[in-house]
């Protein structure tokens, strides 16, 4: 049947053959006499859904947190519990919620609610996730977009001091080295500071201390070297472009928010109209675009590896990264961190996965894509702390800064100290649009599998809608951009951070592990097994038995400890030295329990309404695969 093809269905069958799955190819769920059936759409090839999986998995967490976790924790020893987190944990859940979407051909709030009347919130909960990650996630992607206009002009403006955004603080690396070369035939060492070079004697001088070289004065009171960085106040002209420029911070504060600043918002609408653009025909347009959002990134970091690997100190940066230290694996922060890291940059229990996978077709072997997605998620994780850490150590080597005062996380690693090695390169501004395309491109292939899950559940819920995802489609991507709005002011960092800390960490854990327990204990493995049958795919017996290890026991409870730890770990949400009031934790904290609040909600008032207590924990009738027989059964229509 063609997409844009309905077809009417008189209803003129008893309430037995109403209870058969294979009585007819569009089975209606309600009483009433007339049902219109719009047919569900397929991916037009298999390779379409794993790169769109692949965009989604490879974001920029692999870029910007992976390293950082990873220096933090041992270096190369954290790539043990990330390798056990990613087989015991993130596996699991990314084919659970495969099969379910396969299997079944519906989106996680349909699904879900058929597989168990007590976990209809499960879907709701998933879906308010991913709907405040999408919010917040954009205005990455403007930020992106800022710096990849600037990137276009002659100067790469984030490297100069000399803008009406800098302080008399401002420190230029490339004014520094400057000041160094066009001294190197005087006695004197200069460096920059406040603006133009100034002898090391002077400076060192004026907090009372007797000039030694470009990074030492002297304390000839203790006779020790006291390194410059440590007496004087230098800010980096990429982190003054970052939060002055870019974010308009100044002194904004909770109760001095601004107001929304009109680059950032013309740069929020261009991200969100290019989503627009790039789903404007569902997965069809959406599985075209991955085979550029998967593949493209990949380019890039091989050629940033390749340039940065013959800059001086690369390999310094590249040893602080893989050398191990044991030690660290004793911390169970360390396992915390390896096991939300791979939440994080799955996306797991956000309920876009269960969407994607519900335009598969029946037979597609989804236990290949998920152990294929999985190790090649892990692979790029690593592959990109090599190229961070080898651009980070030529850095450290240019600034002749330690390595570990030069390390961040978040946004500081790409909007800051990524672009400040970016300018010692030859041909920066080159690379600078390389870079920032390619974190465009990141950004977006995870922006679309999101969307395209909230398009799915309003079309699921509303079956008549099908034939006008384009219109669902605006309606999202224009309701987004209004709700992020507020994220463009002046303080807007401060939402954002709020929404980050806590809609996307603590509450997924909780999620997946409901997603697991559904599946294994309220739908049981007996079934499950069978589903997976029933698809094509075979299991031998050590296979099944590693999977029913796994969903049972080890990964939900993996999944509750770990959100345990986070929990007693988390403390008050900050942003730089800045500790939010308590109120505003307080707002950060009704954020990620609101996204809970539908599983309680839901599950609450069905114990309450439902007399035949022992159907909540039993498939309901509308249940089932998406074909029988060679023919296409579209369940749970509300017309």
């Amino acid at each position: 049947m063609d997409d844009k093809l309905t077809s009417t269905s008189l209803d003129f069958t008893s309430s037995s053959e109403k209870g058969s799955r294979n009585s007819l190819p569009h089975e209606p769920n309600s009483s009433s006499t007339t049902q219109l059936v719009v047919e569900r759409t397929n991916w037009s090839r298999p390779i379409e859904f794993i790169l769109s999986c692949l965009s989604y998995a490879i974001g920029l967490g692999n870029i910007w947190r992976f390293p950082f976790l990873a220096f933090r924790n041992g270096g190369g020893a954290f790539l043990l519990p990330y390798l056990l987190s990613a087989i015991f944990i993130g596996l699991p859940i990314l084919f659970a919620e495969f099969v379910v979407g396969q299997y079944s051909g519906l989106g996680p709030i349909k699904a879900y609610s058929f597989l168990s009347p007590l976990f209809k919130g499960l879907g709701y909960s998933a879906l308010l996730v991913i709907t405040f990650v999408s919010i917040y996630y954009m205005l990455i992607i403007a930020w992106v977009l800022f710096y990849l206009y600037t990137s276009f002009f002659p100067s790469l403006t984030w490297g100069r001091c000399d803008n009406d955004w800098n302080t008399e603080n401002c420190y230029s690396v490339l004014e520094d080295i400057n000041c160094r070369t066009n001294n190197m035939n005087n006695e004197d060492d200069q460096i920059f500071y406040r603006g133009q070079c100034r002898r090391v004697a002077d400076v060192c001088a004026g907090y009372g201390l007797l000039g030694a070289n470009v990074t030492n004065c002297f304390n000839s009171t203790v006779n020790e070297n006291v390194p410059i960085h440590s007496i004087i106040r230098r800010t980096l002209s990429s982190e003054e472009f970052y939060y002055e420029n870019v974010l308009g911070l100044g002194d904004a504060t909770w109760t001095n928010f601004g107001w929304p600043r009109w680059q950032l918002v013309v740069c929020l609408l261009i991200g969100w109209a290019l989503v627009y653009l790039c789903l404007i025909k569902g997965i069809h347009s959406i599985g075209k675009v991955a085979y550029f959002t998967a593949t493209f990134p990949y380019f890039v970091l091989t050629a940033l590896l390749i340039r940065s690997l013959t800059l001086p100190g690369s390999y310094d940066g590249i040893r602080f990264f893989i050398i191990p230290d044991w030690q660290k694996l004793l911390s169970p922060g360390v396992w915390g961190d390896a096991s939300s890291q791979i939440f994080y940059s799955l996306g797991l229990a956000c309920g876009s996965l269960v969407a994607l996978s519900s335009y598969n077709k029946f037979k597609n072997n989804c236990h290949f894509d998920a152990i294929f997605i999985s190790i090649v998620n892990f692979g790029t994780a690593i592959f990109g702390g090599f190229v961070v850490f080898a651009t980070l150590g030529f850095l450290s080597h240019s600034m002749q800064e330690p390595i570990e005062t030069i390390v961040t996380s978040g946004p500081g690693l790409t909007f800051i100290t990524y672009p400040e090695a970016i300018l010692l390169m030859p041909g920066s501004q080159a690379w600078a649009i390389l870079f920032f395309l390619m974190m465009l491109t990141l950004g977006l292939g995870s922006q679309f599998p999101g969307v395209q899950m909230i398009s799915t559940s309003i079309i699921d819920r509303w079956a008549h809608l099908r034939n006008q995802e384009w219109k669902v489609t605006a309606g999202v991507c224009m309701g987004c951009f209004v709700a992020g709005l507020p994220m463009t002011c002046n303080g807007g960092v401060y939402l954002f951070t709020l929404l980050e800390w806590h809609t996307a960490s603590w509450a997924i854990l909780l999620i997946g592990a409901g997603e697991v327990v559904i599946f294994s204990w309220v739908y049981g493995l007996g079934r499950t097994f069978d589903s997976i049958c029933e698809m094509g795919i075979k299991f031998v017996k050590a296979t099944r038995l590693f999977w029913s290890s796994v969903w049972m026991v080890i990964t939900p409870i993996g999944s509750v400890g770990i959100f345990i730890f986070i929990l007693t770990d988390l403390g008050s949400t900050k942003f730089r030295d800045y500790v939010f009031p308590v109120w505003a934790d307080t707002l950060g904290w009704m954020f990620g329990l609101s996204t809970l609040l539908p599983f309680v909600l839901f599950g609450a008032y069905t114990l309450v309404t439902t007399k035949d207590r022992k159907s909540l924990l039993q498939p309901t009738e509308d249940w089932g695969p998406q074909e029988v027989d060679g023919q296409r059964v579209d369940r749970g229509l509300t017309i």
